[in-house]
């Protein structure tokens, strides 16, 4: 059986064109960068080339790109950052509906005596602005808040909220990780002080990620040791995976039109055939302004893990709004944030499709999704007792 992946938010297949650019450092080009010799330089050589090309991709200087281990370290490099920078200003601004990398952060803040606010949004994921507005005051060191939502795909207004800042002084850092290489990004007309990606969300490998941090921006490390990456980030860079980066964002940029033509449209065909075969489903989140290959879909009267078991056993990988933790369903703090009904907040699956999918495979997923929400729906005891239809 063959497997339709329809789970690129959480990670994504490793390209292989980028795969054939990383094996020659991985086999025989072992050198380490930081050596003297000419067998090392090489190696730095390749690295800087890498560093250009993810730069490209977002619209940086080479110079201002730090590689890190992945977008958790990114995020948590980042604020951490701001508040050692500025070590009078006690207050951390972001939202509920972060990613965990930047929201457990901030609770981790919080218990080393920090006083942080979490921003609210509005029934469709969108940032109340007003609220981001009173929150500010002269001890806030950093604003975290995320390019788009990993769950639901909704973007958030970065340049206004940038420009907000940029007029306090405050400094701005934005979880970027599953926008770059779906949506355009410069940073050169956008207002943020420092920005995070990750390799494995755009067809690169596992264990390498990066930080965009403005020139001119305040920066204290947050692994300290060595001299690589300029003093930033010490350790020995990841080679192989800092090529396959460099690679895969040269890709991305070449495929960004793809992203939003193909991919789109793949995206609301599925979107619109699942609506309209399933009865009682609802998208979450602003339709009008997301990532072009995300949706998220609630199902009445079902539990999304569920349909994740049945999707499974045809080769459909999707994934839940919820999770199961300690034996208690923990609903998506996402979707909680949104006011999303008890009756769907349960049954929320997210599709989150790449340029490698194909019309064929989403007409498969049409075909089998509402056979399985009928069935589920027939053994529930909301279904029984007329709750749901199907």
């Amino acid at each position: 059986m063959s497997v339709i992946y329809l789970d690129n938010n959480a990670t994504t297949a490793v390209a292989p064109e980028v795969l054939e650019e990383m094996a020659p450092y991985l086999r025989d080009l072992y050198g380490n960068p930081s050596s003297m010799h000419t067998f090392g330089g090489q190696v730095r050589r390749k690295i800087e080339e890498a560093r250009a090309r993810v730069a490209a991709l977002i619209g940086a200087d080479p110079d201002e790109i730090v590689f890190t281990s992945c977008g958790t370290e990114s995020d948590n490099t980042a604020v951490m950052s701001a508040v050692e920078t500025y070590p009078h200003r006690r207050h951390v601004v972001t939202t509920r509906v972060e990613h965990p990398a930047v929201l457990n952060f901030a609770r981790h803040l919080a218990r080393k005596g920090f006083r942080v606010t979490y921003l609210p949004v509005d029934s469709l994921g969108r940032l109340d602005m007003d609220a981001l507005s009173e929150a500010l005051d002269d001890e806030t060191a950093v604003v975290s808040i995320m390019y788009a939502n990993n769950e639901t795909g909704v973007i958030f207004p970065v340049r206004r909220i940038g420009g907000l800042l940029r007029e306090r002084g405050i400094l701005f850092h934005t979880d970027a990780v599953q926008a770059v290489g779906k949506v355009p990004i410069n940073v050169k007309d956008l207002p943020v002080d420092m920005l995070s990606l990750s390799g494995h969300k755009l067809h690169a490998p596992k264990g390498v990620g990066a930080l965009y941090v403005r020139k001119g921006t305040r920066f204290h490390p947050y692994i300290i040791g060595g001299h690589q990456e300029r003093g930033r980030r010490a350790g020995t860079e990841n080679v192989a995976s800092i090529i396959g980066l460099g690679k895969a964002c040269e890709l991305a940029m070449q495929a960004l039109e793809r992203e939003s033509s193909y991919v789109g449209t793949l995206r609301d065909r599925l979107e619109q055939a699942l609506l309209q075969l399933c009865p009682d489903a609802m998208v979450n989140g602003d339709t009008g302004n997301r990532l072009p290959n995300t949706t998220n879909i609630s199902f009445q009267y079902v539990e999304g893990e569920a349909i994740l078991l049945r999707l499974d056993e045809h080769g459909i990988c999707a994934s839940s709004g919820s999770a199961c933790t300690s034996g208690s369903l923990q609903p998506s703090h996402v979707l909680r944030a949104m006011g999303v009904p008890f009756t769907a907040i349960h049954g929320s699956v997210r599709f989150s499709l790449s340029r490698y999918n194909t019309e064929a495979e989403i007409e498969r997923v049409i075909e089998i999704v509402p056979a399985v929400i009928k069935e589920l729906r027939e053994l529930s005891p909301y279904g029984r007792n007329g709750l749901g239809q199907g």
